[in-house]
This record gives C-alpha cells, sequence and structure tokens, in this order.
C-alpha cells in the first residue's frame, strides 16, 4: 500500500516533516512506502524550488484541489490557517495531520475536534517531543509506578531569538496569526508532554493560574522602515492543580538570553524522580528512592523506545528523528485503520489550557478546567 501525502507548507516544518518522509524507508522498512504527492504553498517560483529540494512530484497554490485527492493531509502551515484546510479534508474523510497548536483559539480548535470526530478519518496533531525515546522510557517508568505518587511537575521551555528588540516582527508576533505567543508556541509543547507523562496517574489539569508579559511592544518589519505591534506574549508562567492533587508549574519565553531551544521537565513523585532536557535529548536523568542523587540513563540501546531502527548502542539521535518517529506511527496508523496519538482531542485539550492560562492573566484569578 503506497500513501500519496500532500504537505501544505514547505519552510521550517515543511522541511522537518518532508525529512522525515524521506528517511521512513531507510530505517523503518515495515513502515507505509510513501508517496510525496504534492507540496501546497502560495509563491509559485518558490514553491517549485521547494518541491524539487523536498522530493514532491506536484506543486498546488489551492489546497482545495488537493485534500480529498490524496491519502494523507500534512497542515504545517502559519497557526491561523489551521483549521479551513484541516476541516474541509476531515470532511472529505482524508486524515490530517495537523501542526500545534491546533489552532489560534479555543473556539477554532474546538471546531476541528468535532470534525475529526465527525469524520471517518484519522486526525493527528504534532506534538513530536512525545516521540523522543527518552520521554517514551519515562512514560514506561511513571505508568508502572516506579515514582510512586506524583506531586510535582515543572515544565519549562525557553528560548531566545527575540531577545534584541530589534530582531524583526513576523507572524508569530500577531495574535490574530499566531493566537499567543511563547505560551502558545512553546507551552502548547510542555503543556502536552506533562499530560502525555501523568495524565494516567496524576489526572488531568483541574485549575490553572498564569501570567503573561511582552517585553517588546513594536518590532521593525524587515526590508522596510516600518514597525508593527507586537499582540502576543514574550513570555508566560502558569501554576497548577492535578486531579490526584500534583502542582504543576510551567513557563516559557522567547527573550531568555542564552537559551536557544532548552526544553525541560521534571517530575516528582514520592517514591523517585525524573529530569529530561531537549538539549540532551539521549539523557534520561532518574533518582529512585534508594539513591542518594540522580543517575544518568543514556537513550542509546536497542531495546531502549525506537532505538532498534537506528544505529548501534552509543550512536545518539537528534531533534530530527523525533519526527521519523511521530510520522511513522501516523502513517502506520491510516494504514492499519487504528487510532493515533496525540489526536485532535489531545490537542483541544491543550487549547482549553492554553486558554484558561490568557484568561487567568485578563482576570488575575485561577481559573477552573
Amino acid at each position: 500500500m503506497t500513501l500519496n501525502v500532500a504537505v501544505l507548507g514547505y519552510r521550517f516544518m515543511g522541511k522537518a516533516h518532508s525529512n522525515a518522509l524521506a528517511r521512513l524507508p531507510m530505517f523503518f522498512p515495515d513502515a507505509p512506502d510513501v508517496h510525496r504527492h504534492t507540496l501546497i504553498g502560495r509563491d509559485e517560483e518558490a514553491l517549485a524550488s521547494a518541491a524539487d529540494e523536498l522530493g514532491f512530484e506536484h506543486t498546488a497554490t489551492d489546497w482545495e484541489s488537493v485534500v480529498d485527492e490524496v491519502d494523507a493531509f500534512y497542515n504545517l502551515g502559519p497557526n491561523h490557517i489551521h483549521a479551513e484546510p484541516s476541516i474541509a479534508a476531515l470532511k472529505a474523510d482524508t486524515p490530517v495531520f495537523c501542526e500545534k497548536p491546533l489552532a489560534p483559539t479555543l473556539d477554532e480548535a474546538e471546531k476541528m475536534r468535532d470534525a475529526a470526530a465527525d469524520s471517518d478519518a484519522i486526525a493527528g496533531c504534532a506534538f513530536n517531543y512525545r516521540f523522543v525515546p527518552a520521554i517514551q522510557y519515562a512514560k514506561g517508568l511513571i505508568d508502572d509506578g516506579t515514582l510512586g505518587e506524583i506531586r510535582h511537575v515543572r515544565g519549562s521551555y525557553m528560548q531566545d531569538w527575540l531577545t534584541d528588540a530589534d530582531a524583526p516582527w513576523s507572524w508569530r508576533n500577531d495574535a490574530k496569526l499566531a493566537g499567543s505567543g511563547a505560551l502558545g508556541d512553546l507551552g502548547a509543547h510542555t503543556i502536552d508532554l506533562a499530560r502525555f507523562l501523568v495524565g494516567d496517574v496524576a489526572g488531568d489539569i483541574e485549575r490553572i493560574s498564569g501570567n503573561l508579559q511582552t517585553f517588546v511592544a513594536e518590532r521593525p518589519v524587515e526590508g522596510t522602515d516600518e514597525t508593527r505591534p507586537v499582540t502576543v506574549d514574550d513570555a508566560y508562567s502558569a501554576q497548577a492543580t492535578f486531579e490526584n492533587g500534583a502542582m504543576g508549574t510551567f513557563e516559557a519565553s522567547r527573550v531568555a538570553d542564552g537559551h536557544k531551544n532548552d526544553h525541560t521537565i521534571r517530575i516528582h513523585g514520592s517514591e523517585g524522580s525524573l529530569r529530561f532536557s531537549l538539549e540532551r535529548l539521549n539523557e534520561l536523568e532518574y533518582k529512585g528512592a534508594d539513591h542518594r542523587g540522580y543517575e544518568t540513563i543514556l537513550m542509546t540501546d536497542a531495546d531502549d523506545p525506537y532505538l532498534d531502527h537506528w544505529w548501534p548502542p552509543g550512536h545518539v539521535l537528534g531533534w530530527e528523528h523525533t519526527f521519523v518517529h511521530e510520522n511513522y506511527e501516523f502513517l502506520s496508523a491510516i494504514r492499519d485503520g487504528v487510532a493515533f496519538s496525540p489526536s485532535f482531542e489531545a490537542g483541544y485539550a491543550v487549547q482549553q489550557i492554553l486558554d484558561a492560562i490568557e484568561r487567568s492573566d485578563d482576570s488575575g484569578e485561577w481559573v477552573s478546567l
């Protein structure tokens, strides 16, 4: 069975997923055969060049003509174009894989979730950090009760690419196009990881309190003498309470000088603790009840999650491999007719929490979910 795949978007995420599709037959021989069928964008000249670079046979400047002609539709465009094409594809019963956050607003995310529920097609939300081998291993430890009762979940995502006030304005700085700033761009990943790792043992987040800050009010438009207002947050922080009483502490920033892509998560239980950093993604730190301190587990053995597909023990993986893993799982789910997680339902659940953080910041009060 060969799956014809269409991809909307050919820049950052378009390259990441296209690279993953190209790697699959080399390293995951049990994956479905994939034909990179159509690349979708607006600029015909740039689109033709990107299709040649990324290995797509066809191009299209309108997604409407494509969504019911392929076996899978990847929506990798900016946040504000997640809803309409994804919903149209689902109405045509075409499986959809959509980048996070699911949508700029909770209302749009709800429509996408409902479209997925009404469709016979699979709908996946691209939270790629679930597919880091160390995160998969951590999930197993937590589910097995190795950490005991979960008491505290701490997540932080720090970047510095907007530290300079002269860094140019982009769609990510506009609330109408992005929905939110560091909150949705980075915080969505952290909230999803927290739910994925401890949701089965600590339950959902019951209430949350949030704080958003914008430090640079306007930014220059590249190639002009103009500036545009920044209408999203540069940073956020939040405190949360889980159903079992565990505390959650979350934060993200795009103005944290000295941090390039520093996504960390720490989980503390009554019988032990775990901590993980994306900047050391081949390692998981674990402290058991009978340990005085943390030990580092190197995730490169063949029996570690996904590692049997890659290199001999001791040869590390990188950020791009997370996309190979999630594409493998998504495309295999299409072929096998089984559910895929994270689904649009999971993406919507994250969006509910992002929305609650914004509402808490507006009101200055805790928000119940």
